[in-house]
Protein backbone atom coordinates (compact mmCIF):
# COMPACT_ATOMS: atom_id res chain seq x y z
CA UNK A 1 0.00 0.00 0.00
CA UNK A 2 1.09 3.53 -0.74
CA UNK A 3 0.33 7.02 0.51
CA UNK A 4 0.49 10.35 -1.30
CA UNK A 5 2.57 13.19 0.13
CA UNK A 6 1.94 16.78 -0.94
CA UNK A 7 4.00 19.80 0.05
CA UNK A 8 1.48 22.64 -0.21
CA UNK A 9 1.95 26.24 -1.20
CA UNK A 10 3.79 25.75 -4.51
CA UNK A 11 2.03 27.68 -7.31
CA UNK A 12 0.96 25.58 -10.29
CA UNK A 13 1.69 26.78 -13.80
CA UNK A 14 1.81 25.26 -17.27
CA UNK A 15 -0.15 22.78 -19.37
CA UNK A 16 -1.87 19.60 -18.21
CA UNK A 17 -3.44 17.07 -20.58
CA UNK A 18 -6.73 15.31 -19.90
CA UNK A 19 -6.96 11.53 -20.40
CA UNK A 20 -9.81 9.51 -21.88
CA UNK A 21 -13.08 9.45 -19.95
CA UNK A 22 -13.20 6.98 -17.07
CA UNK A 23 -17.01 6.90 -17.10
CA UNK A 24 -16.97 6.09 -20.83
CA UNK A 25 -14.19 3.51 -20.57
CA UNK A 26 -16.03 1.38 -18.02
CA UNK A 27 -18.99 1.07 -20.43
CA UNK A 28 -17.11 0.94 -23.76
CA UNK A 29 -14.98 -2.03 -22.68
CA UNK A 30 -17.96 -4.27 -21.74
CA UNK A 31 -19.68 -3.16 -24.99
CA UNK A 32 -16.96 -4.98 -26.97
CA UNK A 33 -18.51 -8.28 -25.80
CA UNK A 34 -21.38 -7.63 -28.25
CA UNK A 35 -19.16 -7.74 -31.34
CA UNK A 36 -18.33 -10.75 -33.51
CA UNK A 37 -14.85 -9.49 -34.45
CA UNK A 38 -12.05 -7.43 -32.84
CA UNK A 39 -12.75 -3.93 -31.47
CA UNK A 40 -10.10 -1.24 -30.88
CA UNK A 41 -10.75 1.52 -28.34
CA UNK A 42 -8.25 4.35 -28.66
CA UNK A 43 -7.10 6.67 -25.86
CA UNK A 44 -8.12 4.72 -22.76
CA UNK A 45 -6.97 6.15 -19.41
CA UNK A 46 -4.31 4.28 -17.43
CA UNK A 47 -6.51 3.54 -14.40
CA UNK A 48 -7.21 0.49 -12.26
CA UNK A 49 -10.84 0.18 -13.46
CA UNK A 50 -9.58 -0.40 -17.01
CA UNK A 51 -7.09 -3.03 -15.76
CA UNK A 52 -9.88 -4.77 -13.81
CA UNK A 53 -12.17 -4.89 -16.86
CA UNK A 54 -9.34 -6.30 -18.98
CA UNK A 55 -9.03 -9.24 -16.55
CA UNK A 56 -12.81 -9.77 -16.51
CA UNK A 57 -12.96 -9.93 -20.33
CA UNK A 58 -10.10 -12.44 -20.30
CA UNK A 59 -11.95 -14.54 -17.70
CA UNK A 60 -14.82 -15.05 -20.17
CA UNK A 61 -12.48 -16.01 -23.02
CA UNK A 62 -11.65 -12.67 -24.63
CA UNK A 63 -8.19 -11.79 -25.92
CA UNK A 64 -7.16 -8.30 -24.78
CA UNK A 65 -3.97 -6.52 -25.85
CA UNK A 66 -2.66 -2.98 -25.47
CA UNK A 67 -0.76 -0.76 -27.85
CA UNK A 68 0.02 2.27 -25.68
CA UNK A 69 -3.35 3.75 -24.69
CA UNK A 70 -5.24 1.67 -27.27
CA UNK A 71 -7.00 -1.54 -26.25
CA UNK A 72 -7.74 -4.28 -28.77
CA UNK A 73 -10.42 -6.76 -27.72
CA UNK A 74 -11.02 -9.97 -29.67
CA UNK A 75 -14.41 -11.23 -28.42
CA UNK A 76 -14.81 -14.13 -30.86
CA UNK A 77 -14.09 -16.90 -28.32
CA UNK A 78 -15.98 -15.35 -25.40
CA UNK A 79 -18.45 -17.56 -23.53
CA UNK A 80 -21.09 -16.77 -20.93
CA UNK A 81 -18.93 -17.65 -17.93
CA UNK A 82 -20.37 -16.73 -14.53
CA UNK A 83 -18.56 -13.81 -12.85
CA UNK A 84 -20.01 -14.10 -9.34
CA UNK A 85 -17.49 -12.02 -7.37
CA UNK A 86 -13.72 -11.47 -7.25
CA UNK A 87 -12.77 -8.62 -9.60
CA UNK A 88 -16.45 -7.70 -10.11
CA UNK A 89 -16.52 -6.46 -6.53
CA UNK A 90 -13.81 -3.90 -7.26
CA UNK A 91 -15.79 -1.57 -9.48
CA UNK A 92 -19.30 -0.23 -9.61
CA UNK A 93 -19.50 -0.30 -13.41
CA UNK A 94 -19.12 -4.09 -13.52
CA UNK A 95 -22.89 -4.02 -13.92
CA UNK A 96 -22.39 -3.14 -17.62
CA UNK A 97 -21.28 -6.75 -18.07
CA UNK A 98 -24.92 -7.69 -17.39
CA UNK A 99 -26.33 -5.80 -20.36
CA UNK A 100 -23.49 -6.76 -22.71
CA UNK A 101 -23.54 -10.49 -21.86
CA UNK A 102 -27.32 -10.58 -21.93
CA UNK A 103 -27.26 -8.96 -25.37
CA UNK A 104 -24.66 -11.41 -26.72
CA UNK A 105 -25.55 -14.68 -24.96
CA UNK A 106 -29.13 -14.14 -23.65
CA UNK A 107 -27.81 -14.98 -20.18
CA UNK A 108 -25.36 -13.75 -17.54
CA UNK A 109 -24.34 -14.31 -13.93
CA UNK A 110 -22.70 -11.24 -12.41
CA UNK A 111 -21.81 -10.54 -8.77
CA UNK A 112 -23.38 -7.48 -7.21
CA UNK A 113 -21.19 -4.49 -8.17
CA UNK A 114 -18.65 -2.83 -5.89
CA UNK A 115 -16.83 0.52 -6.29
CA UNK A 116 -17.12 3.65 -4.16
CA UNK A 117 -19.41 3.57 -1.13
CA UNK A 118 -21.76 6.48 -1.80
CA UNK A 119 -24.87 5.20 -0.06
CA UNK A 120 -27.68 3.33 -1.80
CA UNK A 121 -27.34 3.23 -5.58
CA UNK A 122 -29.86 0.53 -6.51
CA UNK A 123 -29.86 -1.21 -9.86
CA UNK A 124 -33.64 -1.60 -9.91
CA UNK A 125 -33.99 0.49 -13.10
CA UNK A 126 -31.45 -1.75 -14.85
CA UNK A 127 -33.42 -4.84 -13.82
CA UNK A 128 -36.72 -3.23 -14.86
CA UNK A 129 -35.25 -2.68 -18.34
CA UNK A 130 -33.88 -6.22 -18.66
CA UNK A 131 -37.22 -7.69 -17.62
CA UNK A 132 -39.07 -5.50 -20.13
CA UNK A 133 -36.79 -6.95 -22.85
CA UNK A 134 -37.82 -10.47 -21.82
CA UNK A 135 -35.16 -11.53 -19.30
CA UNK A 136 -35.88 -13.31 -16.04
CA UNK A 137 -33.77 -11.72 -13.29
CA UNK A 138 -33.09 -13.33 -9.90
CA UNK A 139 -30.73 -12.61 -7.01
CA UNK A 140 -29.11 -15.85 -5.88
CA UNK A 141 -26.45 -15.89 -3.15
CA UNK A 142 -25.26 -12.36 -3.84
CA UNK A 143 -25.14 -12.67 -7.64
CA UNK A 144 -27.58 -11.47 -10.29
CA UNK A 145 -28.77 -14.23 -12.65
CA UNK A 146 -30.18 -13.10 -16.00
CA UNK A 147 -31.82 -15.56 -18.38
CA UNK A 148 -33.83 -15.06 -21.57
CA UNK A 149 -35.08 -17.38 -24.31
CA UNK A 150 -34.80 -14.36 -26.55
CA UNK A 151 -34.72 -10.59 -26.11
CA UNK A 152 -37.49 -8.54 -27.68
CA UNK A 153 -37.66 -4.78 -28.04
CA UNK A 154 -39.88 -2.86 -25.62
CA UNK A 155 -40.90 0.62 -24.52
CA UNK A 156 -39.12 1.35 -21.22
CA UNK A 157 -39.71 4.40 -19.03
CA UNK A 158 -37.01 5.03 -16.43
CA UNK A 159 -38.56 6.15 -13.13
CA UNK A 160 -35.25 7.83 -12.23
CA UNK A 161 -32.81 9.40 -14.70
CA UNK A 162 -29.89 6.96 -14.54
CA UNK A 163 -26.74 6.91 -16.66
CA UNK A 164 -26.01 3.31 -15.71
CA UNK A 165 -29.51 2.03 -16.50
CA UNK A 166 -29.66 3.97 -19.80
CA UNK A 167 -26.37 2.46 -21.01
CA UNK A 168 -27.10 -1.03 -19.69
CA UNK A 169 -30.50 -1.23 -21.39
CA UNK A 170 -28.92 0.12 -24.58
CA UNK A 171 -26.29 -2.67 -24.47
CA UNK A 172 -28.94 -5.37 -24.09
CA UNK A 173 -31.33 -3.87 -26.64
CA UNK A 174 -29.00 -3.44 -29.64
CA UNK A 175 -29.19 -7.18 -30.43
CA UNK A 176 -32.82 -7.71 -29.31
CA UNK A 177 -35.53 -8.42 -31.87
CA UNK A 178 -37.56 -5.37 -32.83
CA UNK A 179 -37.62 -1.80 -31.58
CA UNK A 180 -36.75 -0.53 -28.10
CA UNK A 181 -37.61 2.95 -26.86
CA UNK A 182 -35.95 4.24 -23.65
CA UNK A 183 -37.89 7.20 -22.22
CA UNK A 184 -36.58 9.58 -19.54
CA UNK A 185 -33.09 8.51 -20.59
CA UNK A 186 -29.98 10.19 -19.18
CA UNK A 187 -28.21 12.65 -21.51
CA UNK A 188 -24.57 12.48 -20.36
CA UNK A 189 -21.80 12.74 -22.98
CA UNK A 190 -20.66 9.23 -22.01
CA UNK A 191 -23.98 7.85 -23.29
CA UNK A 192 -23.34 9.47 -26.68
CA UNK A 193 -19.82 7.98 -26.63
CA UNK A 194 -21.15 4.45 -26.04
CA UNK A 195 -23.89 4.92 -28.66
CA UNK A 196 -21.22 6.08 -31.15
CA UNK A 197 -19.17 2.91 -30.55
CA UNK A 198 -22.25 0.69 -30.92
CA UNK A 199 -23.30 2.52 -34.10
CA UNK A 200 -19.79 2.02 -35.53
CA UNK A 201 -20.25 -1.68 -34.74
CA UNK A 202 -23.48 -1.73 -36.78
CA UNK A 203 -26.15 -0.92 -34.19
CA UNK A 204 -29.13 1.27 -35.11
CA UNK A 205 -29.51 3.92 -32.39
CA UNK A 206 -31.20 7.32 -32.59
CA UNK A 207 -31.59 10.01 -29.94
CA UNK A 208 -28.55 9.38 -27.73
CA UNK A 209 -27.97 12.58 -25.76
CA UNK A 210 -31.72 13.29 -25.58
CA UNK A 211 -34.30 11.93 -23.14
CA UNK A 212 -35.73 9.48 -25.69
CA UNK A 213 -33.46 6.86 -27.27
CA UNK A 214 -34.75 4.59 -30.06
CA UNK A 215 -32.98 1.34 -30.90
CA UNK A 216 -33.74 -1.01 -33.78
CA UNK A 217 -32.27 -4.41 -32.91
CA UNK A 218 -29.80 -6.11 -35.27
CA UNK A 219 -28.69 -9.75 -35.45
CA UNK A 220 -24.94 -9.19 -35.35
CA UNK A 221 -22.42 -6.48 -34.56
CA UNK A 222 -18.94 -6.17 -36.04
CA UNK A 223 -15.62 -4.91 -34.77
CA UNK A 224 -14.47 -1.32 -35.36
CA UNK A 225 -12.09 1.42 -34.16
CA UNK A 226 -13.36 4.03 -31.71
CA UNK A 227 -11.67 6.98 -30.01
CA UNK A 228 -12.88 7.70 -26.47
CA UNK A 229 -13.96 11.22 -25.48
CA UNK A 230 -11.85 13.27 -23.02
CA UNK A 231 -12.71 12.87 -19.34
CA UNK A 232 -14.88 15.86 -18.38
CA UNK A 233 -14.57 15.06 -14.65
CA UNK A 234 -10.77 14.92 -14.79
CA UNK A 235 -10.82 18.16 -16.80
CA UNK A 236 -13.11 19.73 -14.19
CA UNK A 237 -10.81 18.57 -11.40
CA UNK A 238 -7.86 20.24 -13.16
CA UNK A 239 -9.89 23.44 -13.60
CA UNK A 240 -10.59 23.44 -9.86
CA UNK A 241 -6.97 22.84 -8.83
CA UNK A 242 -5.93 25.57 -11.26
CA UNK A 243 -8.37 27.95 -9.58
CA UNK A 244 -7.27 26.79 -6.12
CA UNK A 245 -3.48 26.84 -6.46
CA UNK A 246 -2.61 28.00 -9.98
CA UNK A 247 -0.96 30.97 -11.56
CA UNK A 248 -2.09 30.17 -15.09
CA UNK A 249 -3.01 26.58 -15.95
CA UNK A 250 -3.91 25.43 -19.48
CA UNK A 251 -6.05 22.28 -19.58
CA UNK A 252 -5.58 20.53 -22.93
CA UNK A 253 -7.74 17.87 -24.67
CA UNK A 254 -11.16 18.98 -23.41
CA UNK A 255 -14.62 19.42 -24.88
CA UNK A 256 -15.56 22.79 -23.32
CA UNK A 257 -19.29 22.24 -23.95
CA UNK A 258 -19.19 19.35 -21.44
CA UNK A 259 -17.98 21.72 -18.70
CA UNK A 260 -20.29 24.70 -19.08
CA UNK A 261 -21.93 24.33 -15.65
CA UNK A 262 -18.54 24.34 -13.87
CA UNK A 263 -17.17 27.15 -16.06
CA UNK A 264 -20.19 29.32 -15.16
CA UNK A 265 -19.72 28.72 -11.41
CA UNK A 266 -15.98 29.47 -11.52
CA UNK A 267 -16.61 32.72 -13.39
CA UNK A 268 -19.26 33.59 -10.80
CA UNK A 269 -16.56 33.13 -8.14
CA UNK A 270 -14.21 35.51 -9.96
CA UNK A 271 -11.89 33.03 -11.66
CA UNK A 272 -10.56 34.31 -15.04
CA UNK A 273 -11.28 31.69 -17.73
CA UNK A 274 -10.47 31.60 -21.44
CA UNK A 275 -12.15 28.89 -23.52
CA UNK A 276 -10.68 27.56 -26.77
CA UNK A 277 -11.82 24.82 -29.15
CA UNK A 278 -10.08 22.00 -27.27
CA UNK A 279 -8.57 23.73 -24.25
CA UNK A 280 -9.51 25.85 -21.23
CA UNK A 281 -7.15 28.34 -19.58
CA UNK A 282 -7.61 29.04 -15.87
CA UNK A 283 -6.09 32.31 -14.71
CA UNK A 284 -5.40 33.40 -11.14
CA UNK A 285 -8.38 34.91 -9.34
CA UNK A 286 -7.21 37.53 -6.83
CA UNK A 287 -10.35 37.43 -4.66
CA UNK A 288 -12.79 34.53 -4.85
CA UNK A 289 -16.46 35.01 -3.94
CA UNK A 290 -18.68 32.45 -2.21
CA UNK A 291 -21.27 30.72 -4.43
CA UNK A 292 -24.04 28.18 -3.98
CA UNK A 293 -23.99 24.94 -5.97
CA UNK A 294 -26.61 22.24 -6.47
CA UNK A 295 -25.71 19.00 -8.26
CA UNK A 296 -28.08 17.88 -11.00
CA UNK A 297 -28.13 15.36 -13.81
CA UNK A 298 -26.34 16.48 -16.99
CA UNK A 299 -26.20 19.22 -18.20
CA UNK A 300 -26.43 20.41 -14.58
CA UNK A 301 -23.50 20.63 -12.15
CA UNK A 302 -21.90 17.14 -11.90
CA UNK A 303 -22.09 15.30 -8.59
CA UNK A 304 -18.59 13.98 -9.39
CA UNK A 305 -17.20 17.54 -9.07
CA UNK A 306 -19.05 18.44 -5.87
CA UNK A 307 -16.29 17.18 -3.56
CA UNK A 308 -13.34 18.83 -5.38
CA UNK A 309 -15.39 22.05 -5.63
CA UNK A 310 -15.89 22.04 -1.85
CA UNK A 311 -12.11 22.23 -1.37
CA UNK A 312 -11.89 25.33 -3.57
CA UNK A 313 -14.76 27.01 -1.69
CA UNK A 314 -12.70 27.06 1.53
CA UNK A 315 -10.74 29.84 -0.21
CA UNK A 316 -13.81 31.94 -1.09
CA UNK A 317 -14.98 34.97 0.89
CA UNK A 318 -18.32 34.40 2.58
CA UNK A 319 -20.63 31.45 3.10
CA UNK A 320 -21.20 28.89 0.31
CA UNK A 321 -23.79 26.11 0.25
CA UNK A 322 -23.19 22.90 -1.71
CA UNK A 323 -26.24 20.65 -2.11
CA UNK A 324 -25.95 17.15 -3.57
CA UNK A 325 -29.30 15.99 -4.94
CA UNK A 326 -27.77 12.84 -6.47
CA UNK A 327 -25.86 11.03 -3.67
CA UNK A 328 -26.73 11.91 -0.09
CA UNK A 329 -23.64 10.12 1.27
CA UNK A 330 -21.16 12.13 -0.80
CA UNK A 331 -19.89 14.22 2.13
CA UNK A 332 -17.40 11.81 3.67
CA UNK A 333 -14.56 14.15 2.67
CA UNK A 334 -15.87 16.92 4.95
CA UNK A 335 -14.44 15.44 8.15
CA UNK A 336 -11.06 15.13 6.43
CA UNK A 337 -11.17 18.77 5.25
CA UNK A 338 -12.00 19.80 8.82
CA UNK A 339 -8.76 18.12 9.92
CA UNK A 340 -7.09 20.59 7.58
CA UNK A 341 -8.76 23.61 9.28
CA UNK A 342 -11.77 23.91 6.95
CA UNK A 343 -14.84 25.59 8.44
CA UNK A 344 -17.61 23.33 7.10
CA UNK A 345 -20.76 21.82 8.54
CA UNK A 346 -23.16 19.33 6.98
CA UNK A 347 -26.91 19.74 7.22
CA UNK A 348 -28.85 16.96 5.47
CA UNK A 349 -27.91 16.95 1.79
CA UNK A 350 -26.01 20.24 2.04
CA UNK A 351 -22.56 21.36 3.17
CA UNK A 352 -22.09 24.95 4.37
CA UNK A 353 -18.58 26.27 3.81
CA UNK A 354 -17.40 29.46 5.50
CA UNK A 355 -14.28 31.15 4.20
CA UNK A 356 -11.72 32.13 3.50
CA UNK A 357 -9.54 29.92 5.68
CA UNK A 358 -5.92 28.87 5.34
CA UNK A 359 -5.83 25.09 5.12
CA UNK A 360 -3.16 23.27 7.12
CA UNK A 361 -1.42 20.08 6.04
CA UNK A 362 -2.63 16.94 7.84
CA UNK A 363 -2.93 13.16 7.56
CA UNK A 364 -6.19 12.42 5.74
CA UNK A 365 -7.86 9.43 4.09
CA UNK A 366 -9.77 9.25 0.79
CA UNK A 367 -13.07 7.44 1.29
CA UNK A 368 -13.92 7.35 -2.42
CA UNK A 369 -12.60 8.47 -5.81
CA UNK A 370 -13.76 12.11 -5.87
CA UNK A 371 -13.10 12.58 -2.15
CA UNK A 372 -9.51 11.69 -3.04
CA UNK A 373 -9.46 14.44 -5.67
CA UNK A 374 -10.85 16.90 -3.11
CA UNK A 375 -8.07 16.06 -0.65
CA UNK A 376 -5.36 16.39 -3.31
CA UNK A 377 -6.64 19.88 -4.18
CA UNK A 378 -6.76 20.75 -0.48
CA UNK A 379 -3.19 19.50 -0.05
CA UNK A 380 -1.97 21.67 -2.93
CA UNK A 381 -3.62 24.72 -1.29
CA UNK A 382 -2.54 23.97 2.28
CA UNK A 383 0.42 25.19 4.32
CA UNK A 384 2.84 22.40 5.16
CA UNK A 385 2.72 18.67 4.37
CA UNK A 386 -0.43 16.68 3.60
CA UNK A 387 -0.48 12.89 3.61
CA UNK A 388 -3.32 11.16 1.75
CA UNK A 389 -4.09 7.46 2.15
CA UNK A 390 -6.75 5.41 0.38
CA UNK A 391 -4.96 5.82 -2.96
CA UNK A 392 -6.73 2.75 -4.39
CA UNK A 393 -9.76 5.02 -4.81
CA UNK A 394 -7.81 7.76 -6.64
CA UNK A 395 -6.16 5.18 -8.91
CA UNK A 396 -9.60 4.05 -10.08
CA UNK A 397 -10.24 7.31 -11.92
CA UNK A 398 -7.16 9.52 -12.35
CA UNK A 399 -4.46 8.44 -14.79
CA UNK A 400 -0.83 9.27 -13.84
CA UNK A 401 -1.98 12.02 -11.48
CA UNK A 402 1.36 12.51 -9.72
CA UNK A 403 3.27 12.91 -12.99
CA UNK A 404 0.69 15.32 -14.38
CA UNK A 405 0.79 17.52 -11.27
CA UNK A 406 4.59 17.45 -11.16
CA UNK A 407 4.47 18.86 -14.70
CA UNK A 408 2.67 21.92 -13.27
CA UNK A 409 5.29 22.40 -10.56
CA UNK A 410 3.59 20.57 -7.67
CA UNK A 411 5.76 18.94 -5.02
CA UNK A 412 3.96 15.60 -4.76
CA UNK A 413 5.11 11.98 -4.54
CA UNK A 414 4.04 8.46 -3.56
CA UNK A 415 5.61 6.56 -0.67
CA UNK A 416 5.24 3.01 0.54
CA UNK A 417 3.39 2.76 3.84
CA UNK A 418 5.07 1.07 6.80
CA UNK A 419 3.54 -2.11 8.26
CA UNK A 420 2.44 -0.05 11.28
CA UNK A 421 0.70 2.49 9.04
CA UNK A 422 -1.05 -0.29 7.11
CA UNK A 423 -2.34 -1.80 10.35
CA UNK A 424 -3.64 1.63 11.40
CA UNK A 425 -5.44 1.95 8.07
CA UNK A 426 -7.20 -1.38 8.55
CA UNK A 427 -8.50 -0.29 11.91
CA UNK A 428 -10.02 2.98 10.54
Amino acid sequence: MEKLKIAGGYPLKGTIKVSGAKNSAVALIPATILAESPVTIEGLPDISDVATLKVLLEEIGGTVTFDGDDMVVDPTKMVSMPLPNGKVKKLRASYYLMGAMLGRFNKAVIGLPGGCHLGPRPIDQHIKGFEALGAKVTNEQGAIYLRADELRGARIYLDVVSVGATINIMLAAVRAKGKTVIENAAKEPEIIDVATLLTNMGAKIKGAGTDVIRIEGVETLNGCRHTIIPDRIEAGTFMLLGAAAGEGVLIDNVIPHHLESLTAKLREMGVPIEVGDEHIFIGKGEVLKAVDVKTLVYPGFPTDLQQPFTSLLTKAEGSSVVTDTIYSARFKHIDELRRMNANIKVEGRSAIINGPVTLQGAKVKASDLRAGAALVIAGLMAEGMTEVTGLEHIDRGYSNLVEKLEGLGATIWREKMTEEEMEQQKSL
